[in-house]
């Protein structure tokens, strides 16, 4: 399968029976912890814009090679195969790696589900469940870890059910291939600088704002969070710095005198009280972090 500006294309099927075999089952286990790389790469790196250049020195060799080869080898293809163009913008790319990450997430973001559906109650038995595996692992802390390792290896048995078995190949659903529009196509295979006309790249030129603004926002949010935190040991605000020095010291001294099983169980307990006794406006720490100054309101 191959991608052009009139998009996903078919060229044709090639069928290989590849069998894979070791001779030492050790020395094959040993790759696993040996370097990608050469040791001198580790002890001297190179910089990201010689990386790029000895990869585009190493892509001119292997295309004036295979040139030369009977029957010769087009370049186009060597720089398909060695994907040359990755550094280069596309919007196609840049929404199969966002569903990348949202995948990568959605693992947690289910757990946070699962703990916030604890949390309120929804199914009273597991609620139970969790409050009983709680106060063990607080009584009996070694067991905690114990325990985590056996879960991940109970995972590991359970997936392997569901284990790969067929080798991995171009998926033109993660690569957004079969469902992208023709302009975002002509986009990403247009030469660089560009040699459009002017109405189109002005209107991929605002599409590309409008994107960023999006990045944008989401980066400032995030330096917003990060700038609040600094916050309260900066004396920005002397008041909140105050207040959280004050209970960071009362803190400190009710833990040094409380055993830790005790705090545990009781922050535990807290987190994990019934809605009944829970309020549906934000928590006082929530409300005073985001009470906290930062420098979004410094900028122009």
């Amino acid at each position: 399968m191959a991608l052009n500006p009139s998009g996903l294309k078919k060229t044709g099927e090639l069928h290989l029976a590849v069998r894979f075999t070791c001779t030492a089952w050790s020395n094959m286990l040993a790759m696993y912890a040996k370097p990608l790389l050469p040791k001198m790469h580790y002890t001297h790196p190179i910089s990201v814009l010689q990386l790029d250049y000895l990869r585009f020195q190493a892509m001119q060799m292997v295309a004036a090679r295979l040139g030369r080869a009977e029957p010769p080898l087009k370049r186009e293809v060597v720089e398909y195969m060695l994907d040359v163009d990755s550094h280069m913008f596309s919007l196609r790319r840049s929404k199969a790696n966002f569903n990348r990450i949202t995948s990568l997430f959605s693992g947690v973001v289910a757990v946070g589900k699962w703990m916030d559906g604890i949390c309120k109650w929804k199914n009273p038995l597991t609620t139970i469940l969790v409050h009983v595996l709680f106060l063990i692992l607080v009584c009996y802390p070694e067991l905690i870890l114990p325990t985590v390792f056996l879960y991940l290896f109970m995972i590991g048995l359970w997936n392997y059910r569901r284990r790969p078995r067929k080798p991995p190949h171009m998926d033109t659903v993660l690569s957004y291939a079969e469902q992208v529009h023709p302009d975002e196509l002509d986009e990403e295979f247009d030469t660089f600088p560009t040699t459009k006309p002017g109405d189109i790249v002005r209107m991929r030129y605002d599409r590309l704002r409008s994107v960023a603004g999006r990045v944008q926002t989401v980066v400032g949010d995030l330096a917003t969070q990060g700038e609040r935190a600094q916050a309260l040991l900066s004396w920005r605000d002397p008041r909140a710095t105050a207040i959280f020095i004050l209970l960071s010291f009362i803190v400190a001294v009710v833990l040094y005198v409380t055993p830790f099983q005790v705090v545990a169980v009781v922050l535990g307990l807290y987190l994990l009280r019934h809605p009944r006794f829970r309020s549906k406006q934000p928590s006082v720490p929530f409300n005073f972090y985001k009470r906290l100054p930062a420098k979004s309101d410094m900028l122009l």
